[in-house]
């Protein structure tokens, strides 16, 4: 029997040629999407799972609201002075951990290079996160440091560099960190990036900076704790509460009472929980989120099921051909359950050979899926990350899917009607109206699909695009100016690069193009007692001219007039401080930090007072004087609203220099360059124009609108399929038809027209389902945007026109077949 039923299945195969090779694509097509959408999730649910005791190791993050504005806050990083009591107060904490990100500058034989993912730790940090050593120990004593085997070659040419001296540059001092263990590399799948861990007395290297070591505030590293086997970390968290009372002290701010702790809680999470969970650290390593993993799931299943559609449509369309052999079967003796065994298996062979094609183009394909999301994805058919039993569950599930309805459709035919005058009944009532809503389904998710890369696309365009308040053109922004190597020569180098040719503004600032820096105050208006959170960030004089900012009134700063000066001594001098903040300083707002602060407009805002305690705690507060109020300015990404924003003209320690320049930009950067390595062979040059930091600040939305657009494309493409199966199918039913209506004078165009409209009309409707849905979609997403497009009418117009156009065209070239036949050869029989 089983034979009987493969012979026939291979030779149905081999007659319907078209038949086959559309659904064994469609199939083949949704199923490597699937296959590497299944890569592509599990990848991102492996995430630290390969850490050793990764189940014990958690990660202390910071969640709260902003007492102003009520926006909650999740970040992965901590206060310092969390891990110290935190260890004290909960016996279940085995080991204890901080890190604190750093940048220092790498020397060798007198050359000093960048460096990135340089961790300062204040204990044995490897005793809490067991990193995998290659070589050597942990971070026995400070003054340690492991390395990667890649940083290792990257710096000294080989791996073996245990016991040799690592030579670094902090705050402008000099210092020597013998290496006691290399690690290996760690994965991509880690929410850790780390090439270089430097162990430190962080009481000596904060000396000058105590707040640093007490501050409940601040969040400024990571902490981790590794738990006791066994412990209910549920129970844990909810003793924080509870801790948070017994140890945050309360402060003055003012004559105000406030608790550093009342707008911040913090709990325990688990590091394998880190990617995909709420909070958010790009400094660390950019982070996904559950809803767009689920949401490309969600996609490829659909993708997949429009496959599945193409089976069933063209199955129950291609009954009549099969009608006779089901007569017959059911004349020798034949059962339904045999006839639905037998379509069924035909089923899941054509999935099975579309399984094995699918493989084929994930072996093509994964590579450059894995570059694009910048990811180790792996291709393994056994083992546990193997794939062959996921696609050997896939290959019957969807031959199952695919193959129930038509199997049930076609075993229900009775032999009497079928055989009657050699008469089909394979058109039975109600064949045709689900086709023709499946249609509608695999077009309505085509078409929401274009919708949804239409409006992606458009809203990267205009994040790109959009006036960030300030001149974003012609713009250089280096970095490396607030190493302290270079504290005593920040004027000497704003006044050499003016002078060279091209170059027309230099300012230094604390806040530059897509700024990580977060820097907060409380300020008092005129008349209440109540703190309102403004961002404060360090300008020179001309900042104003580099970054092209726009006056709306008052003022801005003048060198001339002491009162606008800010600069205090570092290190920390308590009665600087104190006589800075009696003397009441000077500064320059924008307009949102105004309106905030209750100031009607720029103007009324001029000559006001507020007040403030601007550095720590014990200097006191002062009366802080607005002389003047730009334009609002966007530093940051689109999705973050605009910082509401106080300027301080503090010529010390700035993180950035902003050259503005005219001409042809390589040139200007060399020169840059050359006039900088002149004044320091300390401090490496590192610069980026201001197109080059706002591509990389909106790569991730380009990433989406590419996947989105593949995914429409690859929906596409197997909704075409189906279609051209369908019209070959129809045209060929109704060549009779045709044929007729041309001998009583229909002319070409008209059975065109009449073919056209027949598949035309599913993608209209399809657009009335798909628009809604795809509108809603849309209106969720943008609104994570603090400045958007306007979700208008277009995106949905040229999607509809889009598959409009692809299923006329897809359509059209059978129906222009059939219209010119001569009807001779269709109704010589009659």
């Amino acid at each position: 029997m089983w034979r009987n039923y493969w012979t026939v299945a291979v030779r149905a195969l081999a007659k319907s040629r078209t038949y086959s090779i559309i659904n064994i694509a469609g199939l083949a097509i949704g199923m490597a999407a699937c296959v590497l959408i299944l890569l592509y999730i599990r990848y991102e649910r492996s995430y630290d799972r390969w850490l050793p005791d990764a189940a014990n190791t958690y990660q202390f993050q910071t969640f709260g609201k902003n007492s102003d504005t009520g926006e909650p806050f999740a970040f992965q990083m901590a206060s310092y002075v969390t891990e110290s009591r935190i260890k004290k107060d909960f016996p279940q904490v085995e080991q204890a951990g901080y890190i604190l990100s750093t940048g220092p500058v790498f020397l060798k034989d007198g050359q000093a290079t960048s460096t990135e993912d340089y961790k300062y730790a204040d204990n044995d940090f490897l005793k809490t996160v067991n990193l995998p050593l290659a070589a050597g120990t942990t971070l026995t004593a400070p003054q340690t440091a492991v390395i990667t085997q890649e940083e290792a070659i990257k710096r000294y040419g080989t791996d073996q560099v245990v016991g040799r001296t690592l030579t670094i540059i902090s705050k402008g001092i000099k210092r020597d960190f013998k290496i006691s263990g290399v690690l290996k590399n760690l994965p991509k799948n880690s929410h850790l990036k780390i090439n270089a861990i430097l162990r430190l007395d962080f009481n000596a290297f904060f000396a000058e900076e105590p707040y640093f070591l007490t501050c409940w505030g601040c969040q400024s590293g990571w902490v981790y704790f590794k738990l006791k086997p066994g412990t209910d970390v549920n129970q844990l968290n909810s003793q924080l509460a509870a801790w948070e009372k017994r140890n945050i002290p309360d402060e003055y701010n003012g004559g105000i009472r406030f608790n550093q702790g009342d707008d911040q809680n913090w709990r325990f999470t688990n590091v394998q929980d880190v990617h995909l969970g709420e909070a958010d650290d790009a400094s660390m390593t950019p982070q996904n989120d559950r809803q767009t993993i689920t949401t490309f799931a969600i996609i490829a299943i659909l993708i997949l099921g429009m496959a599945v559609v193409n089976f069933t449509n063209l199955a129950t369309a291609r009954a009549s051909q099969r009608a006779r052999e089901v007569a017959l079967r059911k004349v020798l003796g034949a059962t339904r359950r045999q006839l639905i065994v037998q379509f069924v298996g035909e089923s899941i062979l054509i999935s099975a050979t579309a399984m094995l094609l699918a493989l084929a183009l994930v072996e093509l394909l994964v590579k450059p899926f894995a570059a694009f999301l910048d990811a180790d994805l792996t291709l393994k058919y056994s083992g546990r990350e193997g794939i062959l039993l996921p696609a050997i569950g896939l290959t019957l599930l969807v031959g199952i899917l695919s193959g129930l309805y038509p199997a049930f459709f076609l075993s229900r035919f009775q032999p009497a009607q079928v055989l009657k005058a050699n008469r089909s009944a394979a058109e039975t009532p109600g064949s045709g109206r689900l086709r023709t809503a499946l249609v509608i389904l695999q077009f309505a998710v085509s078409i929401g699909l274009i919708i949804c890369t239409a409006v992606v696309y458009a809203q990267t365009v205009y994040a790109r695009s959009v006036d960030p308040g300030y001149k974003r053109d012609h713009i250089l922004q280096v970095d490396e100016m607030s190493r302290a190597q270079l504290w005593s020569k920040g004027e000497e180098i704003v006044n050499r690069m003016k002078r060279l040719p091209g170059v027309t503004a230099v300012g230094r600032t604390d806040i530059g193009i897509s700024t990580d820096n977060n820097n907060n105050t409380g300020l008092i208006p005129p008349g209440s007692n109540k703190q309102v959170t403004i961002g404060q960030y360090s300008v020179d004089e001309g900042f104003f001219d580099a970054m092209g900012l726009t006056l709306k009134a008052g003022r801005w700063f003048d060198p001339n007039r002491p009162m606008d000066d800010m600069t205090v001594p570092y290190p920390e001098d308590l009665n600087a401080e104190k006589a800075l903040a009696a003397r009441g300083v000077n500064v320059v707002m924008n307009e949102y930090a105004i309106h905030k602060l209750g100031f009607k407009s720029p103007q009324d805002a001029i000559g006001k007072t507020v007040r403030s305690e601007i550095f720590a705690p014990d200097t006191g507060v002062t009366d802080i004087h607005i002389i003047g109020v730009v334009g609002d300015s966007r530093f940051r990404s689109v999705r973050t609203p605009i910082d509401p924003i106080m300027f301080r003209n503090v010529n010390a320690q700035p993180q950035v220099m902003i050259v503005r320049y005219n001409g042809d930009p390589a040139t200007v950067r060399a020169a840059v360059e050359r006039e900088w390595k002149q004044i320091t062979n300390e401090v490496p040059f590192n610069a980026k124009f201001s197109e080059d930091i706002i591509a990389e600040l909106y790569k991730a939305e380009d990433g989406r609108a590419q996947m989105f657009a593949a995914f429409a494309l690859l929906a596409v493409v197997i909704g075409c399929l189906g279609l051209f199966g369908l019209a070959a199918f129809t045209a060929e039913r109704r060549t009779k038809e045709i044929g007729i209506r041309k001998v009583l004078g229909a002319r070409t165009r008209d059975i065109v027209r009449l073919l056209v409209w027949q598949f035309s009309r599913p993608v209209l409707i399809a657009n009335v389902i798909a628009w809604p849905v795809a509108w809603w979609m849309m209106r969720d997403w943008l609104n994570n945007f603090d400045q958007r497009i306007t979700l208008g009418p277009i995106p949905f117009l040229v999607a509809g026109g889009i598959a409009l156009g692809i299923a006329i065209a897809t359509v059209v070239g059978h129906a222009v077949k059939v219209a010119r036949a001569n009807p001779i050869h269709a109704l010589r029989y009659e």
